[in-house]
């Protein structure tokens, strides 16, 4: 009783997030007598994951990035490769919303850098206004599924931290997520070819001079996914040795060759990075400490009892999947609902049969989907922010969008093989 009034205290006082994790694993494991020192230990081993490496220099690496002119590069060179097709600008902007958001690990950053530059273009060529929101608003979450996702990597520490039967590897994760992803984005290029063929859309002519031009210009950033991807899947480094050499790619281009990052601005981005690296840490670590408890007392094993009892149906319970976590990406970022629900979620899954890369993807598509999900998506409160437009008119504009995906993630859901298949063939 005290523990839930304490609990209740916190919340009601605005307390940090992972102060409330951490105290409901004091109460937990002090109403069971058990050793405090626990969540120490916990935290040490948390800390001793190898893996966990990447989180950090991955981050730092995407803010760099983001300082630097890489997104203007990445707009022309796909514009200059697919600008002459039907919708042509639109299918622009989802692939360089989709790559950015993969390297910086951030959607809010995609829809603040890269909304700067193709919002005023698409209105220039004639987009609708409620469509140009909606298109911008939507893709900035893209990238979650593509490597180097660090959500991806989130899932798979917390996933490996479990014990299951069932392997959970970083690079498998990296393989399951690529198809699910380009569904997603191909279902949005198929909605976006048909609304400019309605609306008579103008396409560019394909240049040879302005492609090979674009490739000059970003022939420093081109070399980097390829060096990323080709690297883990070619068993030349793990990912954390993939995210070193990211950041040292990084600095020496932007920093040192391009000279668009100053070494001024170096201790700023690193502390802007790190700041929010050290908030997803120390909720991961307490979070871990309260799943253990979690564990110990059975919650997991008796919620899974609870509802086989109401539910015998796996695709019922995908489907109450999908709403939960749709609801869930509405109220919390990626890194707060991984380290919080995943623990909880993951072991029920499994005893339906799910296997836990197969549940991972469907996690994080549904979060895709609730960053933009009306009344209270994150990507619409910055979006509106961004674009200077009432919150009001982001709902109208972003619904189509999210009910293309939506459909998109019943795929994912229903058929497994879509996320499975390539993994089959490693």
């Amino acid at each position: 009783m005290f523990g839930a009034i304490a609990l209740t205290a916190l919340v009601i006082l605005g307390a940090p997030l992972f102060a409330i994790i951490a105290t409901s694993a004091l109460i937990g494991f002090h109403g069971e007598e058990i050793d405090l020192s626990v969540i120490a230990i916990e935290i040490y081993r948390i800390a001793d994951t190898p893996v966990l490496l990447a989180i950090p220099l991955f981050t730092f690496a995407g803010y760099v990035l983001g300082e630097s002119n890489a997104s203007k590069r990445l707009v022309r060179v796909t514009n200059a490769m697919l600008g002459w097709m039907p919708g042509g600008l639109a299918v622009v902007s989802l692939f360089a919303c989709a790559f950015f958001t993969a390297l910086t690990g951030a959607s809010g950053a995609t829809i603040i850098a890269l909304g700067a530059i193709l919002y005023p273009a698409m209105k220039q060529a004639g987009y609708a206004e409620r469509f140009n929101l909606g298109l911008i608003t939507s893709s900035g979450s893209l990238g979650l599924l593509f490597p180097p996702s660090i959500a991806l990597i989130l899932y798979g520490v917390i996933a490996q931290q479990m014990d299951l039967d069932q392997p959970v590897a970083i690079d498998d994760l990296f393989v399951a997520g690529l198809l699910p992803g380009l569904l997603m984005l191909a279902l949005l290029i198929a909605w976006s070819m048909y609304k400019s063929v309605g609306d008579r859309i103008p396409t560019t002519k394909f240049e040879l001079r302005e492609l090979l031009g674009a490739l000059r210009e970003s022939i420093w950033e081109i070399p980097l996914p390829i060096l990323l991807v080709g690297g883990i899947y070619g068993g030349y480094f793990a990912v954390s040795e993939a995210a070193a050499v990211a950041v040292f790619y990084v600095l020496v281009v932007d920093v040192l060759i391009l000279r668009e990052v100053s070494f001024k601005q170096l201790p700023i981005i690193m502390r802007e990075s790190m700041v929010l690296v050290g908030g997803v840490l120390i909720i991961l670590s307490v979070s871990l400490a309260s799943t253990n408890y979690l564990i110990d007392a059975e919650i997991p094993t008796k919620l899974f009892e609870f509802i086989r009892e109401h539910i015998d149906s796996k695709l019922t319970f995908l489907m109450l999947l999908n709403i939960f976590l749709l609801l869930l990406g509405m109220m919390l970022d990626v890194f707060s609902a991984l380290v919080i629900i995943v623990p909880l979620t993951l072991p029920i899954a499994v005893g339906y049969g799910i296997h836990p890369i197969h549940f991972g993807i469907i996690f994080l598509a549904n979060m895709q989907i609730g960053y933009f999900t009306p009344p209270v998506g994150m990507n619409l409160f910055i979006a509106s922010y961004r674009f200077n437009k009432p919150i009001t008119e982001l709902y109208h504009a972003t619904i189509p969008f999210m009910l293309i995906l939506f459909v998109a993630v019943l795929i994912i859901t229903y058929w497994p093989a879509l996320t499975m298949t390539l993994l089959d063939f490693e």
